[in-house]
């Protein structure tokens, strides 16, 4: 059941939503070459306790650290580690959620470590552009499906794949709610959008023509790409309005 968000509540998202905003910002300038995840987990777990927030991540269904950094391969959730030091070249994704006032701010960054060569630049950009894209299909009154539509149709001229195991999804006083967000096009997401309903926009784009995923069986949790080719990720939480959107996962 998709819960529409009263005004109260989603100016308490709003709230959420920026601190997550914040909380990526703040450990931006840290993803460097030789900076462990784990390093990086530790910084933002500090940062949410010293705003008066939680990390959503910790122990959520078992999962065991705050914030998951996902490398090269590894589509998402990824689990930080003293073993993972950035290298650079690498491309980390660090997805945060925080919880303020019982309310859930959810995004996510693809971070280049260092230079790079342009076809992965290129491709870290592109997914970036692919998630705004998604974003602005959704208008009141329209299909959910928009979104995974249009993903799809910019995603595609590029031979990237798009990830059709994990979705977006609703988001407020809970982690995960209704609905499911299909980052492909799928009859599945004829859903008609309303004022007032909050989800995440977050595709993720494999850079291989195989949107096929596999999870670890070692810790049950991180998630990589078959064919061993990089994945990229952006991620909003979004407020539909009267009149299009509002992205409420920036500063």
């Amino acid at each position: 059941m998709i819960r529409i968000k009263n005004a109260v509540e989603i100016e308490k998202m709003r709230k959420a939503g920026r601190l997550a905003s914040q909380l990526l910002d703040h450990i931006e300038p840290y993803v460097k070459e030789g900076v462990t995840t784990l390093y990086l987990n530790d910084l933002c777990s500090v940062f949410t306790k010293m705003h008066g927030a939680v990390s959503a991540p910790l122990n959520y269904r078992g999962f065991p650290k705050s914030i998951c950094t996902s490398i090269n391969n590894v589509v998402c959730h990824g689990i930080p580690s003293e073993k993972d030091v950035l290298a650079k070249g690498d491309i980390v994704n660090i997805d945060v959620t925080v919880i303020l006032n019982g309310f859930h701010g959810d995004t996510s960054r693809t971070f280049i470590v260092g230079d790079t060569d342009i076809k992965t630049e290129n491709f870290v950009k592109r997914t970036e552009i692919a998630m705004y894209r998604g974003i602005s299909a959704i208008m009141p009154g329209k299909y959910l499906y928009e979104v995974g539509k249009t993903i799809e149709k910019y995603i595609g001229k590029f031979g990237y794949s798009i990830v059709r195991d994990y979705t977006g999804h609703g988001i407020g006083k809970n982690f995960h709610e209704d609905p499911q967000v299909f980052h492909h096009f799928t009859k599945e997401n004829k859903i008609r959008l309303r004022k007032g309903m909050i989800f995440t926009v977050e595709p993720m784009i494999n850079m291989g023509s195989s949107y096929r995923v596999k999870t670890s069986r070692s810790d049950g949790w991180t998630v990589t790409t078959t064919d061993g080719s990089l994945s990229a990720q952006f991620e909003h939480t979004i407020l539909v309005t009267d009149d299009g959107t509002e992205i409420l996962t920036k500063t």
